[in-house]
């Protein structure tokens, strides 16, 4: 399946105009994958720029590599958290891949650029005339309105009324133009679509709506940046004898799941999780509900989501994260880990974990426990965003609870860590894999104008390699663009 079937060239003229006058120069995703091929000018030019400036130069920060710095940092080789025993009670070794050094503070902002660029390089979005739509149940609509900032691109936001307030405050700061609260929570994906429809019969082609959970873009950004660093951070920690096990994700939009497509090219026995609320057990038990895991999507299964490469569903009650979240970040709960035998180094990185990464790890402690892993077995999982969008979040269960003593942290420690059980998990099997597929029907062809014929592609596996082998010939797109603007000759990088 090719995404970019045409180059536009008068709607590209515009917007290499629209970028030079700008200065705005595009990374590849090569470079994005690997910062070591960043011209050394470019590397200049960010050592003066914050991570989370609204400047063009910080597209060049939209990888997992960078440096855990605010102001000035450059590039390194990734940023992890290993949960060592003593937390987990588990002897599996489990590793959280951070995402907080993104600008944004989540990786979302990878797969917004995954979906909006190979549009602007090919003429097929045009920012003079356009308005880009985020459709989102949090973070992604950020990042989205995140790079049209840099991109020079009009932006409109759109997330459930019940999301955290950080996220509206933010998106409002930044200027996205528009920002539009449909009803509900987490859950209310529908509300979103419907939207989206009415958005595109008022405004016609005036918008591009860049749905996560059907943009190819999404799931090809994780594929290539999220699944080769964790390929990358797996080789350089495992020794002579270990196994990488499996990589647990929560659903949401699908994308990150499809970093584990990746690494099941480099690691074909390893199992995929997908991970999701069990108040909403949509893969589960084909159910519905609302739940307060914030940025995980439900009540469909997504159309990228490559459902035949998944193994394992597990569910997570909303209430285990909440609570775990007031364990790793109020004081009491911090000096009550501390006790226990985990260590300050860890505990002071316990607040890189926002809700839905709370969320994997509770998945892949529940996975080890389930797969009885040992001390060789590796679990990977991503840690979305952390604590800096869910402050309004603690102090809202403060006011509901009361203030956390020592007392509430160990029932927490001892129910929500330590009685970690395997219930609620859902082991597939090949027509378990193709239910699931088939329940895509309900929302994608009789919804939101799918094909029938397009639902059986989804199924082929040799759909899935041409889409994720298109990323060479967005590249070339993208280096042919910045030759057109002349701003990395201007800095002698040609």
């Amino acid at each position: 399946m090719k995404i970019i079937g045409e180059i536009n060239e008068g709607v590209l003229e515009k917007t290499i105009a629209r970028c030079r006058g700008r200065r705005i120069i595009i990374p590849t995703f090569a470079q994005q994958m690997d910062p070591k091929k960043i011209p050394a000018q470019i590397l200049k030019r960010l050592k003066g720029v914050g991570l989370w400036d609204i400047d063009p130069i910080n597209l060049f920060r939209i990888t997992w590599k960078n440096e855990p710095k605010s102001q000035g940092g450059l590039f390194n080789d990734g940023n992890w958290i290993e949960f060592p025993s003593e937390l987990t009670g588990v002897p599996a070794r489990i590793v959280g891949l951070m995402g907080k050094y993104f600008p944004t503070g989540s990786h979302k902002v990878g797969a917004g650029f995954g979906c909006l660029v190979p549009r602007l390089v090919s003429g097929t979005f045009d920012p003079t005339s356009q308005h880009a739509v985020w459709p989102s149940t949090g973070n992604y609509c950020r990042g989205g309105a995140f790079d049209c900032a840099l991109l020079a691109c009009p932006a409109v936001a759109i997330l459930p009324e019940e999301m955290s307030q950080e996220r509206f405050e933010w998106l409002r700061e930044i200027g996205t133009e528009e920002i539009i609260a449909t009803p509900g929570c987490e859950s209310n994906v529908k509300e979103i679509y419907d939207k989206c429809w009415e958005l595109k019969a008022e405004r016609g082609d005036r918008i591009v709506i860049f749905n996560q959970f059907d943009e190819f873009g999404n799931a090809i950004w994780h594929y290539h940046a999220t699944g080769s660093i964790i390929e990358e951070i797996w080789t350089r920690l495992a020794e002579s004898g270990d196994r990488f096990t499996g990589f647990v994700s929560a659903t949401g939009s699908a994308g990150t799941l499809a970093a584990g497509d990746y690494l099941k090219t480099r690691f074909p026995g390893m199992i995929i999780v997908a991970t999701e609320a069990l108040q909403c057990p949509t893969l589960l038990r084909c159910g519905f509900g609302g739940h307060r895991i914030e940025g995980i999507g439900d009540k469909h299964v997504p159309w990228i989501h490559n459902v035949r490469n998944t193994d394992m569903i597990c569910a997570v009650d909303d209430e285990q994260t909440m609570q775990l979240l007031r364990l790793f970040n109020e004081k009491e709960g911090i000096a009550f880990l501390i006790r226990q035998g985990v260590s300050t180094d860890l505990a002071a990185k316990l607040p890189m974990l926002g809700i839905s990464s709370i969320c994997n790890l509770i998945a892949a402690i529940q996975t080890a426990k389930y797969y009885e892993l040992g001390s060789r077995d590796w679990l990977l999982t991503p840690l979305t965003d952390s604590m800096e969008l869910y402050g309004s979040r603690v102090r809202q269960m403060r006011k509901m609870h009361g203030p956390y003593t020592a007392a509430m942290a160990e029932r927490h420690f001892g129910r929500y860590l330590e009685g970690i059980g395997t219930d609620n998990m859902r082991e597939l099997g090949y027509r378990d894999r193709k239910t699931l597929h088939n329940f895509k029907y309900f929302t994608w062809v009789e919804q939101q104008g799918r094909s029938v014929d397009e639902l059986r592609e989804l199924w082929d596996p040799d759909f899935w390699i041409d889409v994720h082998g298109q990323v060479e010939e967005w590249d070339e797109l993208i280096r042919e663009f910045n030759e057109r603007t002349g701003l990395l000759a201007e800095l002698g990088c040609a």
